[in-house]
């Protein structure tokens, strides 16, 4: 697939490579504009990117466009592939490009042209009849797109911004191959149906209210859930030698300037005043971190110190891109920050790599690693960025771990490793993150004595396993459909008495299994059985166990399957000793 930069060079890159993907979906973008254009000519076009899996673009429609719209919007398109139309790319300077985009009426146009800088030449990509300003890529020919779909319609402010005019945002989707659209439409119908927020109201895992966008309720079963992640989370950081800390999730202004996140990050933070002094509740723990390897002084052989948060952070989410657990403006993140000498950083960076590799194979998790580089705007010198990306490049070139290059998108104070996790259906979701800092330990005056009695300064690394405890609980309901594992199931087996009859015997058996430590419930609703049995299938339970006159007279219980063994549900008898044990085998396994 030939590929069209701005500059006019053509290059061969497959549609599987990132820059492809980008080109093909851009592309699909201007097809789209071209489309409405045609139909509906006094429309005024914003912006149209290629997104992470497709494209959308954003209309000022002169009328009510609607989801029915859409099925004539994608026969035009397809009409536009089929005339195989190439793309051609000229550079016009500011004053050129104004002056047409005011001829077209093209209002927003204008208005993103008049933002560039003065001397920059701005690209115009051509098809047939169809001219847009943009800086690509492209692809070469519309007839490369041999799929569309046009999947949705939605409300958009212009450039984000809630006092600017609501636009109307189609998005899309497109491929090289047919066969590839049907994959990702069933990718679709099964995130549909895998939808967290769906699944953790049915599941009684979570709430959201009005009262608090962005800000979830954990509910009983959900905390159960979380609980058991953070005991997992404890025992490998014990076993790896963190030390737990717990930081005020308020401190003032003066540390966040000094930490650099009040000139970097000020936007995304939420601040109040306590006596005439402004403060800033916590978006990340870094800089408490700091204070706390400062509050004593450190040697050489102390180090790596490796200190590891719980810390409840808060971030000023815009409320058009909250989203379940997934995108929220509270959460708990799993933060750890290794102070070390400038010699044990490879090894360090090794060491948390591998620790990651452990907690996503343990949940089924493939990934694979990007490595962020230094953004514009970063503080420290180039020098310093150099040394740190050499150290992330040489630390996974040791361990044999393949990674891309995201040029520009590290941290301002850093360069990173962030880990992409694909789950079950294969979405990918970036989690866990190595981050490795000069600037913090510079910026706070962090100091150790070395071997040679002098004063020297610790390099830091930044690191989450599973970053936001709560998104990686949205991850894990979609990733396992709420079909949790047995040893991380709110809820292991569910008890169901034939009769109100059998109660008695049915909290006999409960006790049993709650002393030997299983998570257990017992129905007592005066219902039909099978009604409760479908119900328990409904909260995804993985043991269901049903006692009447055969259990309470043999002392023993019926075990039914929430997911089918050898094409069987139902176990039979079994006394409840054996079923605690395992059970307790299962979560000793697995946890």
């Amino acid at each position: 697939m030939k590929v069209l930069r701005r500059n006019g060079e053509t290059v061969e890159i497959g549609f599987e490579e990132k820059e492809g993907q980008k080109a093909f979906w851009h592309t699909s973008a201007h097809v789209l504009a071209q489309a409405v254009k045609r139909l509906y000519p006094e429309t005024k076009c914003g912006v149209g990117p290629a997104i992470e899996n497709g494209f959308y673009y954003d209309f000022a429609f002169s009328f009510s466009f609607a989801e029915e719209h859409l099925r004539a919007v994608e026969a035009q398109m397809k009409k536009i592939v089929r005339e195989s139309l190439s793309l051609q790319v000229s550079r016009v300077s500011r004053q050129e490009a104004e002056d047409y985009m005011r001829e077209q009426g093209e209002d927003y146009k204008l208005e993103l042209i008049r933002e560039l800088p003065e001397t920059e030449a701005i690209s115009f990509f051509k098809q047939g009849e169809y001219v847009e300003f943009c800086a690509g890529p492209h692809i070469s020919n519309t007839s490369h797109i041999k799929a569309i779909k046009l999947l949705s319609v939605a409300g958009a402010y212009w450039k984000g911004q809630e006092g600017n005019k609501m636009l109307t945002r189609i998005y899309g989707i497109s491929f090289p191959k047919a066969s590839l659209l049907e994959e990702h439409l069933h990718m679709l119908e099964e995130a549909r149906l895998r939808d967290h927020r769906k699944l953790g109201r049915e599941l009684g895992l979570f709430m959201l209210a009005e009262e608090g966008p962005g800000f979830p309720f954990l509910l009983p079963r959900g905390v159960i859930l979380k609980n058991l992640l953070l005991d997992y989370w404890r025992r490998l950081h014990s076993r790896e030698g963190y030390l737990e800390i717990s930081t005020p999730v308020m401190l003032n202004r003066k540390l966040w300037e000094i930490s650099g996140h009040w000139e970097h990050y000020r936007e995304a933070m939420y601040t109040s005043v306590i006596d005439d002094v402004e403060y800033a509740i916590k978006p990340m723990s870094c800089p408490g971190g700091m204070l706390v390897y400062q509050q004593e002084p450190h040697s050489y052989r102390e180090l790596p110190l490796r200190m590891a948060e719980l810390g409840l952070v808060h971030r000023n989410e815009k409320s058009g891109q909250l989203h379940g657990l997934m995108r929220v403006r509270a959460f708990t993140q799993d933060d750890a920050h290794i102070f070390m000498t400038q010699e044990q950083v490879v090894g360090e960076i090794q060491r948390v790599a591998e620790l990651i590799d452990e907690v996503y194979q343990r949940f089924g998790f493939s990934y694979h690693v990007e490595l962020s580089t230094q953004p514009e705007n970063s503080i420290g010198s180039a020098e310093e960025w150099e040394l740190a990306t050499r150290a992330l490049r040489n630390a996974m070139d040791a361990l044999e771990l393949p990674y891309s290059v995201n040029e520009g998108d590290g941290a301002f104070y850093g360069p990173k490793l962030d880990f992409h996790l694909k789950d079950s259906i294969g979405r990918t979701w970036q989690c866990g993150t190595i981050q490795l800092d000069f600037q913090l330990p510079r910026r706070f005056g962090a100091e150790y004595i070395g071997a040679d009695g002098k004063t020297h300064r610790p390099v830091m690394i930044h690191r989450v396993l599973f970053g936001s405890i709560e998104r990686f609980i949205g991850i894990l309901i979609e990733h396992y459909a709420g079909k949790f594992p047995v040893w991380l199931s709110p809820v292991q087996v569910k008890l169901l008495p034939v009769s109100d009859k059998y109660l008695p015997y049915a909290r006999g058996v409960l006790e049993k299994l709650s002393d030997r430590g299983i998570r257990a419930e017992l129905d007592t609703r005066d219902e039909k059985l099978g009604y409760k049995i479908r119900e328990a299938r409904m909260d995804r339970v993985p043991y269901m166990i049903i006692v009447g006159e055969k259990e309470q007279e043999s002392g023993t219980v019926s075990v039914r399957l929430r997911d089918a063994e050898a094409g069987r549900q139902e176990r039979g008898e079994m006394a409840p000793e054996a079923l605690a044990e395992e059970i307790l085998a299962l979560s000793g396994a697995h946890s």
